[in-house]
């Protein structure tokens, strides 16, 4: 196997807090029943052609207006009243922090002539509160967003992508991510990949592949 060029890491989750402990201080917040808000995703998905509302959303098909729409939609046939969603994802980015530890790591690795890139399923309309969280422009070198190019992960359509826009082989590339069928879709492009699931245990392994990527 190549040696690793190019470390392509996720944004949410990985170089911030745990995303599920966000999801769940919006639902606490709008008082969202967790059950509640599983039947609105059903709702939404079986309303609109079996297309998940979420996943929609994070490939920029619809708005992150219609998105709520959508979910109010389903949490008021779940719940009985319309519940209001309006600011959900300033609400969302106020419960996340990032990750300096990690950041800190990723700077070390760009000072040793590491590339960088992102690789995200993200919202377009939140583009806006996510990238002032860390100085993403300083070290990684490319950001490939799930809203901006139509398709997401595990899609490997956009793991083949950001290897296009790289320009680099994907033997050469090691991926991280807090999700584990996002690093098995890595894999099976040719990719390495670590499966984020503490910093430390994250960085531990990162490390193994850089020096030895075979197996990874």
């Amino acid at each position: 196997m190549s040696q690793i060029e190019v470390v392509v890491s996720d944004f949410g989750g990985v170089l911030t807090t745990p995303l599920l402990t966000s999801f769940a201080a919006m639902q606490d917040s709008h008082g969202i029943p967790l059950e509640a808000l599983g039947k609105a995703m059903v709702h939404a998905t079986e309303a609109h052609g079996g297309e998940n509302p979420l996943f929609e959303l994070e490939k920029g098909a619809i708005s992150e207006a219609e998105f709520l729409r959508r979910i109010g939609d389903g949490l008021e046939d779940a719940v009985g009243h319309r519940i209001d969603l309006h600011g959900y994802g300033e609400g969302f980015f106020s419960h996340l922090r990032p990750n300096l530890e990690l950041f800190a790591y990723f700077r070390t690795l760009h000072e040793r002539g590491l590339r960088l890139a992102i690789l995200t399923n993200n919202v377009r309309e939140w583009e806006p509160l996510w990238r002032p969280m860390l100085p993403i422009d300083e070290i990684f070198e490319l950001v490939v967003d799930s809203a901006f190019v139509g398709m997401r992960k595990p899609d490997p359509r956009i793991y083949e992508l950001t290897l296009e826009r790289l320009g680099v082989a994907a033997e050469s590339t090691v991926f991280l991510d807090d999700l584990e069928i996002n690093c098995d879709a890595a894999r099976g492009v040719g990719m390495s990949a670590v499966w984020f699931r503490d910093t430390t245990q994250a960085i531990a392994d990162l490390d193994a592949v850089l020096a030895d990527p075979v197996g990874a």
